[in-house]
């Protein structure tokens, strides 16, 4: 009796130092929050709100910080590379889920595991070395050679370092996460369904499209939000290959500023400047909010189809 209320009493302790940690953890969030929000106080109390978040003028030294630059620059680059990354990510689920062989997709998805993992600095010497020479040379050419009649296809930056060279890196970056997460939520559908609809007389690519698709659609949705999640947050690749002017872009082949860009940019060599130190923990601030909301959504409807599955 005394050896089994001495293991009661530790399994107590250990499960309130797990909850203790658990909850440490999961308030760091919240910690970070609070403190960027305490730093950029000052910059919110001395600037208008409508000059931060409307104007597009960006010089700290005469008072002037218009955040619209960095975040018209940030939601450019991010919608290029998920009109990029996004068809090409559930189309490559789709047949790694649906047709390709076991041993393809045994071989396949450790390569996609590999791509997830590579530094984001690596992605951007890449886009440095061959994308913004191959915009330069090729895309931005052949784009206002044969349909410069379209407003976001013309542009006067001759450097190659734009918004669409940054589109593209992200795409890269974001491909195998979108495409991991997608292929595992099809994958996870059940088979009692492609067999009704095959039975019923419908072709594979039918019932992949009206059955397959619908029912594993919340899922998919999921996965987007978290590509999303990533691309809106990057810094390293997109600073390399985004051009770094602040101005609000008006072409894909405009250079360009991001949020992540501006913080690392900067942050370290004005922290001697009160107001643009706390205007780049504002930053920080909106970025963190942002990508929590993105992850609490897709969150939320992975814990839907979860649910329903169980």
């Amino acid at each position: 009796m005394h050896i089994s209320g001495k293991r009661i009493r530790k399994d107590a302790f250990a499960r309130r130092v797990m909850l203790v940690l658990t909850c440490a953890i999961s308030s760091l969030i919240l910690l970070i929050a609070l403190g960027l929000f305490l730093k950029s106080r000052f910059i919110l109390s001395g600037v208008s709100p409508i000059e931060l978040f409307l104007s597009d003028k960006w010089h700290p030294t005469e008072g002037h910080f218009g955040f619209m630059p960095f975040i018209i620059g940030t939601i450019w680059v991010t919608s290029v590379a998920m009109i990029l990354a996004a068809p090409a990510a559930l189309f490559s689920a789709i047949y790694l889920a649906e047709y390709a062989p076991g041993k393809l997709r045994d071989n396949v998805k450790p390569i996609l595991d590999v791509l997830a993992g590579i530094s984001p600095v690596i992605f951007g010497v890449f886009g440095v070395l061959i994308i913004v020479p191959w915009v330069k040379d090729y895309i931005k050419p052949f784009a206002q050679g044969y349909l410069g009649f379209i407003p976001f296809l013309r542009s006067d930056n001759f450097t190659g370092y734009s918004v669409i060279a940054a589109g593209i890196v992200l795409a890269l970056m974001v491909f195998p996460v979108i495409t991991q997460v997608s292929e595992e939520v099809i994958r996870s559908q059940p088979q009692e369904l492609r067999d009704s609809s095959l039975a019923l007389g419908a072709t594979k690519w039918e019932t992949i499209k009206y059955v397959v698709l619908r029912r594993a659609r919340p899922g998919i949705i999921a996965a987007m939000i978290l590509g999303l999640s990533r691309a809106f947050g990057e810094t390293i690749a997109v600073l390399m290959v985004i051009g770094c002017v602040a101005h609000i872009p008006h072409s894909i082949f405009d250079a360009a500023y991001t949020l992540p860009a501006l913080i690392a940019n900067n942050y370290g060599e004005m922290m001697s400047i009160p107001l643009y130190d706390s205007a780049l923990l504002l930053a920080a601030l909106i970025l963190l909010v942002v990508t929590v909301l993105f992850n609490i959504v897709a969150w939320l409807i992975l814990l839907k189809v979860e649910r329903e599955y169980v």
